[in-house]
């Protein structure tokens, strides 16, 4: 969920061991991807929201809070936020000395940060045209699809909460499905006006003739439940909440193919080190994942899929909506999902037979051994990892 996984976004590593909750601060002298790409010559930028620099909400609005140059993850060129759900007002700051900026954006968040990035290309192309360019690395983090859901007029429009079909584990309550199907209507204007940004986002790649030397890497830091099992928002290990989208793409001409799926379980932490290899760039020992590169570029070692992906709520946020006490989990290349809280198992499913995830088989003896092998996993990667957290004794 957002904080901590913008933390392991950037520092590839396990959110115990960089942001482990909610409005918690990155160490500033951790280093980021950014700082591997500036060692390899690249100019490094941040567009958009950040919320990485622990300001509490109840000490004001974060929108307004602004981050010093030496808490922005070493980037070369940032211009963003810490944290804002307020889409049409949207305030960004960066720079610093004389330099230094604080402004409203016009319009809607996710159009005008999306200006930024665009600009911020065609920047780049100027001067890979006059010979004066650099390899470049740019981040866009826009807020959208997140609560309050709304959009543009034009996207609004196209959904109404009537026409939605919700999902199996929904259930028949009409407080939860009236709720549902408005929020989701929202969320659904919401990513179709991500989609049409994206594609601006690519025909500037195109006009400025980066495509082909340029990766797009796609993927959100959560879901949202949007009703499924009686629940909104995040921080739990149901399916609505954790699986996300993770696209690569090179080239003007390849954005969704679908033939090159990979169904391997990707981890947060392997999002960074696998950015850098498709750039030719081998990880850094600091960085605790894995480049699955391989899978995508001819020339670097692709290595074996990953056969699990771990997940953890180390501080609970306190949010209406959100899971009160820190759990465990993972979730495997053939199906299974485990997830426990301290001492005691929570979840256990077979996303095969069950992708609703609607028979809990945690409590099951019958499924003993199952629970007793995903255990041993998800303990084997705590203790790799040094966290700290207690298991179940004995199941």
């Amino acid at each position: 969920m957002c904080c901590p996984f913008r933390g392991s976004l950037l520092t590839s590593r396990y959110p115990h061991q960089c942001v482990p909750g909610h409005e918690f601060r990155m160490p500033p002298e951790m280093p980021t991807i950014a700082h591997a790409f500036k060692q390899a010559g690249y100019r490094t930028s941040y567009f958009g929201k950040w919320h990485v620099d622990g300001f509490h909400e109840k000490k004001g609005r974060a929108a307004l809070h602004i981050i010093p140059p030496e808490r922005r993850g070493g980037f070369d060129d940032w211009g963003g936020y810490e944290n804002n759900n307020a889409q049409w007002d949207c305030w960004v700051h960066g720079g610093s000395g004389d330099g230094a900026f604080h402004y409203r954006l016009g319009g809607y968040e996710t159009d005008a940060l999306s200006d930024l990035l665009i600009d911020s290309l065609r920047q780049r192309g100027r001067e890979a045209a006059e010979g004066k360019g650099q390899p470049f690395f740019a981040v866009l983090s826009v807020q959208p699809p997140h609560d309050p859901y709304t959009a543009p007029a034009e996207w609004m429009a196209r959904h109404t909460p009537a026409s939605l079909v919700l999902r199996p584990n929904v259930p028949d309550i009409p407080r939860v499905r009236q709720q549902a199907r408005r929020e989701l209507a929202g969320a659904c204007a919401q990513i179709e006006n991500l989609d049409w940004n994206v594609g601006r986002i690519r025909q500037a790649l195109v006009e400025t003739g980066l495509q082909d030397d340029t990766y797009i890497v796609f993927f959100s830091d959560h879901g949202d439940m949007h009703g499924s099992h009686g629940q909104f928002r995040k921080t739990t290990m149901w399916e609505e909440a954790l699986r996300i989208p993770f696209i690569v793409s090179r080239g003007a001409n390849r954005y969704g193919r679908q033939n090159d799926r990979v169904r391997a379980p990707i981890n947060h932490v392997d999002i960074a080190p696998t950015t850098l290899g498709l750039c030719g760039i081998d990880k850094p020992d600091w960085m605790e994942g894995t480049d699955y590169s391989g899978h995508v570029v001819r020339g670097r070692q692709a290595g074996n899929e990953p056969d699990s992906a771990f997940c953890q709520l180390v501080v609970p946020t306190g949010h209406a909506d959100s899971v009160d006490r820190p759990w465990r989990g993972v979730v495997t290349a053939d199906g299974w999902k485990y997830a426990a809280f301290e001492g005691q198992p929570w979840m256990l499913f077979n996303l095969n037979e069950d992708p609703y995830e609607q028979a809990n088989l945690a409590h099951n003896l019958r499924f003993r051994h199952e629970r007793r092998a995903l255990q041993d996993r998800l303990g084997q990667w705590i203790s790799d990892t040094a966290d700290r957290f207690r298991l179940p004794d004995d199941i």
